[in-house]
C-alpha cells in the first residue's frame, strides 16, 4: 500500500493514526490550532505545520513538495454539529477550501469527513460540485463508529473520492463489512476501567446522563463535567443512584475514541477535552482507510496489468 498521504485539519491525530495503522504513508499534516498540533507532534513521526488553510494558494504551494497521492482531512465542523447552532458561517467555508485544495493538488484519492448533518449543507454542496468537476467518483456515506471497531455511538459522514471512478465505488465494501452489532464498552475494555456504570453530562435533563459498560458509549463531546448535585435522574438511566458514579477521565475518553493507550496527552484539561471530542475515532478512520487502501491496491494492480498488456501488443 504505502500511498503518500497528507492530513489537513489534522487536529490531534485521529485520522492520521488510523490511516497509518492501515498502511498509508502519512508524510505531513496541517493544523491551525497550536495546542492540537503540539499533541499531534508528540505522537506521530512526520511534521505537522501550523498553517491557515483558508489561505489556499499559499497552502497548495506548500503541499506540492510532498507530491501526495492521497489527501485526508476533516474541515472544522462546529457549524454543522448538533452541539452547535446549526448555522453555517465562515468556518463552514473551510469545506470549500478543502475542495479547492483537492482540485489544485489533484491526488489519486481523498477522504473528507465531518458530522453526519454536514452532507446536507450548502458548503458541502459547493465542495461536491468542485470534486465532480475535478474528475472524482464519490462514495458518500455515514458510518457509525460502534459498527466499525469503536465502542461509541458516533456517526460521521465520509466523502471518499477517487479519480476516474463511478460514484458509489466503495459503498458496497464499506456496508458489507460493518459489524452485525454495536460494540459495547465492556467488549472493548473488558474490566480495565473497573466500572459498571459511569456519568456523561447530558446537554439537557430531558436526556439521560448514566450509561452502562454493557452498551456503546454515547458520542464523546468536547466537554466533560462531574455529576452535579442537582442531577434529577432520568427514566432511562440504568441505575438510579448517581452519588457513587463518576465521569470518564480525559485519558479514558481518548481511549473510547480508540487512541492507543500510550498516546501522549499534554495540555490543559479544557484543551485536551476539546481536541479529543473533535477527533475522528482512530478505529473508524482505520476502517475507512483499510477498505480504501485495498481498493486502490487492486486498482493499481489492474492498471499495471493493462500497461503490460499494451506493451506486449506493441512488442508483437
Amino acid at each position: 500500500m504505502k500511498f503518500r498521504t497528507i492530513d489537513l485539519f489534522a487536529g490531534c491525530g485521529g485520522m492520521s493514526t488510523g490511516f497509518t495503522a492501515a498502511g498509508f504513508n502519512v508524510v505531513a499534516a496541517y493544523e491551525y490550532w497550536t495546542k492540537a498540533a503540539e499533541v499531534y507532534r508528540k505522537n506521530l513521526k512526520h511534521e505537522v505545520y501550523n498553517m491557515d488553510l483558508s489561505e489556499v494558494e499559499e497552502a497548495v504551494e506548500h503541499m506540492r513538495q510532498f507530491s501526495p497521492e492521497v489527501i485526508i482531512g476533516g474541515p472544522p465542523c462546529q457549524d454543522f454539529s448538533s452541539a452547535g447552532k446549526r448555522v453555517e458561517n465562515e468556518r463552514a467555508s473551510l469545506t470549500e477550501d478543502f475542495a479547492t485544495i483537492i482540485k489544485e493538488i489533484h491526488p489519486i484519492a481523498f477522504v473528507m469527513e465531518n458530522v453526519d448533518r454536514a452532507k446536507n449543507s450548502v458548503s458541502y454542496s459547493k465542495a461536491r460540485s468542485q470534486f465532480k468537476e475535478s474528475g472524482y467518483g464519490l462514495t458518500e456515506i455515514v458510518l457509525d463508529s460502534s459498527l466499525c471497531g469503536a465502542p461509541q455511538k458516533r456517526k460521521r459522514f465520509f466523502c471518499i473520492g477517487v479519480l476516474g471512478e463511478e460514484d458509489g465505488f466503495l459503498e458496497g465494501l464499506l456496508q458489507e463489512n460493518l459489524s452485525s452489532k454495536r460494540m459495547t464498552m465492556r467488549e472493548y475494555f473488558g474490566e480495565k476501567l473497573n466500572l459498571d456504570y459511569y456519568y456523561r453530562h447530558p446537554r439537557n435533563y430531558s436526556r439521560r446522563g448514566v450509561f452502562s459498560m454493557d452498551e456503546p458509549s454515547p458520542t464523546i463531546r468536547g466537554v466533560n463535567r462531574p455529576v452535579p448535585k442537582g442531577y434529577p435522574g432520568h427514566p432511562n438511566d440504568p441505575v438510579n443512584k448517581v452519588e457513587d458514579l463518576r465521569p470518564l477521565t480525559t485519558v479514558e475518553r481518548a481511549m473510547v475514541q480508540t487512541f492507543p493507550d500510550n498516546y501522549v496527552w499534554e495540555g490543559t484539561k479544557t484543551d485536551l477535552e476539546q481536541m479529543i471530542g473533535n477527533a475522528v475515532p482512530v478505529n473508524l478512520a482505520k476502517y475507512v482507510a483499510k477498505h480504501l487502501g485495498g481498493y486502490l491496491d487492486e486498482r493499481r494492480a489492474r492498471y499495471r496489468g493493462l500497461e503490460e498488456l499494451d506493451y506486449g501488443n506493441e512488442a508483437v
